[in-house]
Parts: C-alpha cells; sequence; structure tokens
C-alpha cells in the first residue's frame, strides 16, 4: 500500500497528512497567528520555520519517513503550466528560491518543504495542479494596456478537484459540462469551466473581487496616485494589495467567525464590508457567465469561506437566476494532492517534467 505524505501551506497554516492510498490516516493543521508571520519580509524566509513544524508533527505521529512511498506539497504560480502531476526537479528549486516566478505567494514553498522532507525519505517528491495552471484562451490574455498581459493564476488543485467531484455527483463528464467554479479563501478564484478547461479567471493577486486578504480589483488611476504619493514604499504597497488587503483593511481581521459575531451584535460596519464582499463575488461570478454565453450548467462554490452561510446566502440571491448553485464547503486540496501522487505511483499516469 502506498504510504504518501501532503504538505500544504496556506497563508496562516500549514496542513499535513499521511494517505494509505486514497485514505487519509490522520491530518493535521498546523496554526501561525498574523502576529508570528508579520516578522517575515519575504514569504520564502517562512520556509524553516514551517518545515521544522512539519518535522515536529512527523515525530509526535511516530511517522518513520522511510516507510514513505513519496511526499507531495501544493504548487504555486510558477510558470504556465498544463494541468497534471510533476515531478518536483532542481529546475523548479532554482526558480522558487531565485524568485523567477509570477507571483510571491505561499504556495511556492509547498514543493521545498516536499523536497526537503523526500529527501530525507529518499523518495520522489511532487506538486500538483499548480497555481499557474494555464488553460486561457488567447481572448482572455488581452489586457487594455499591451504590456500587462492577463496571466492564469488560480486556485487550480480545489477548482479542479470540485469540478471532477461536481461532474461525478450529476452524473456527467466533464468534458460535456460548463461550470463556473468559486474558490472562496484567502484569496478569491473565480473560473468558468468550459469542457473541462479553466479558460479564464480573475487572478486573485490583482483582480476580481477584494478577499480577506487581498484587495482585488481597485481604481486604477487613484491607485496609481496612491503609489506615487510617497506614502509607500514599493514593499508596503505590495503587501496591502496582497496579504494586507481585503477584510484586514477594513476590519483587521481575515477571520468570518469574528466578523459574522460582530455583525450579530450589530457592527453596521462590517455588515457592509463582508456583504460587500459577497456583492463582488456575485458580479464576477455574473461576468464569467458571459464567458460561457449563458450556457451555464452549475455554480460550484468551494473553499473555506463557503462554511459561511451569511456569506453563501448573499452570493446565493444575486446568482441563483443563472444556474443550480451547489456548496462544497471546505477544501478538497489535501485529497487531491494525494490522488495526484497515487496515480503516478500506481503508473495510471506519468509524472510530467517541469
Amino acid at each position: 500500500m502506498y504510504r504518501i505524505l501532503v504538505i500544504n501551506p496556506g497563508s496562516t497554516s500549514t496542513k499535513v497528512a499521511l494517505y494509505k492510498g486514497d485514505k487519509s490516516v490522520w491530518n493535521e493543521t498546523l496554526a501561525y497567528s498574523n502576529e508570528q508571520l508579520a516578522g517575515f519580509e519575504k514569504i520564502i524566509d517562512q520556509l524553516e520555520m514551517r518545515r521544522l513544524d512539519v518535522e515536529k508533527t512527523l515525530h509526535k505521529k511516530k511517522l518513520d519517513v522511510k516507510s514513505l512511498s513519496a511526499v507531495v506539497g501544493r504548487g504555486g504560480p510558477f510558470k504556465p503550466l498544463e494541468s497534471g502531476t510533476y515531478k518536483v526537479s532542481e529546475d523548479l528549486l532554482h526558480d522558487i528560491r531565485s524568485g523567477n516566478v509570477q507571483a510571491e505567494h505561499i504556495s511556492n514553498i509547498g514543493a521545498l518543504l516536499a523536497h526537503e522532507i523526500a529527501e530525507q525519505a529518499g523518495v520522489p517528491a511532487f506538486f500538483v495542479d499548480p497555481v499557474s495552471v494555464d488553460e486561457f484562451e488567447p481572448v482572455a490574455r488581452i489586457s487594455g494596456i499591451p504590456e500587462l498581459e492577463r496571466k492564469s493564476l488560480l486556485h487550480a488543485l480545489n477548482i479542479k478537484a470540485t469540478a471532477h467531484r461536481a461532474a461525478k455527483d450529476l452524473g456527467r463528464s466533464l468534458l460535456d459540462l460548463n461550470l463556473i467554479v468559486v474558490h472562496l479563501g484567502g484569496g478569491i478564484s473565480i473560473c468558468p469551466i468550459r469542457k473541462g478547461r479553466v479558460i479564464d479567471a480573475n487572478n486573485a493577486n490583482e483582480g476580481g473581487p477584494f478577499s480577506p486578504e487581498r484587495s482585488g480589483s481597485l481604481p486604477v488611476s487613484s491607485l496609481a496616485k496612491l503609489c506615487y504619493s510617497g506614502t509607500f514604499s514599493y514593499a508596503e504597497m505590495k503587501k496591502r494589495l496582497v496579504g494586507n488587503g481585503g477584510l484586514i483593511a477594513h476590519l483587521g481581521t481575515n477571520d468570518s467567525i469574528e466578523i459574522e459575531r460582530r455583525i450579530e451584535a450589530g457592527d453596521k460596519q462590517a455588515r457592509l464590508v463582508y456583504e460587500a464582499m459577497a456583492y463582488q463575488i456575485a458580479k464576477e461570478i455574473g461576468a464569467m457567465a458571459t464567458v460561457l454565453k449563458g450556457e451555464v450548467d452549475a455554480i460550484l462554490l468551494t473553499g473555506g469561506l463557503a462554511k459561511s452561510d451569511v456569506l453563501i446566502h448573499w452570493i446565493k440571491e444575486r446568482v441563483a437566476f443563472l444556474a443550480p448553485v451547489v456548496v462544497y464547503a471546505g477544501e478538497n486540496e489535501m485529497e487531491a494532492l494525494a490522488l495526484g501522487a497515487l496515480r503516478v505511483l500506481k503508473g495510471e499516469e506519468e509524472a510530467k517534467t517541469y
């Protein structure tokens, strides 16, 4: 039986799981506070802390790494890649460490963590459906400024896994469906899937609705003025857009449970901001429906924030007229990572080369 260690770093946690075949043996979440992470200038600087915490977890679980068949980590915004399972290569490690990637994101270190544990175990390290999965059509790449091409950066792992799950639930092939999949997490990706391919996305680092930690689309002239105001350095502005934007900027927290408590207690500003996020999510879903020319079989809401009944209600009441709305609360990322590695180990598919 194949034993697969799964490592999935997120903005405020690292999830670690052991799978035997396609079954989860245990699953741990190592949480980090905003205060703990505030001292790291760059995301990659968190690597050693997170690796040590993973190793402590393996020790606590009495897991001998030599018993593993493979280690698989979450993939980040690397260069544009086809969907699939990839073996971690020296070229990839060099690109991550040198910053030769499309964006600075915590998922970049998933492959590094997998590699370092796999080296100790003497087994292969993989990543699956990275953030930089690119299935865009040419028309989706054009922006209003030729120097700024629209890029495919999305929560591909959970989006693809959720689409496959919905197709199975509907009793249809994914290749016969048109779907809009909405990943609701620290970042928000809203993607039209036509016949199995993600043909557009809002790029959660640069546009679309604001999210718990990201600013989303902004008034561009005002943004340019703010950037040249002398108030912020480039690094400070970048952090304000991705990391300290969205709910954190408005309400000082990215915790939806805390925000809902405030709303229940009568906090009008918390309600306004939270509802505004739902409003912008719904607007982007509507925009993606036009990409599919209105032919939408289902709208799928997934990710951690899909557990928020308040948020889901506000979204549904604006978009339910477009297509049936199905909620897959939580994330399927750990299982999707394990299954991607398992398919390669069993010879069902060949690992792709980065």
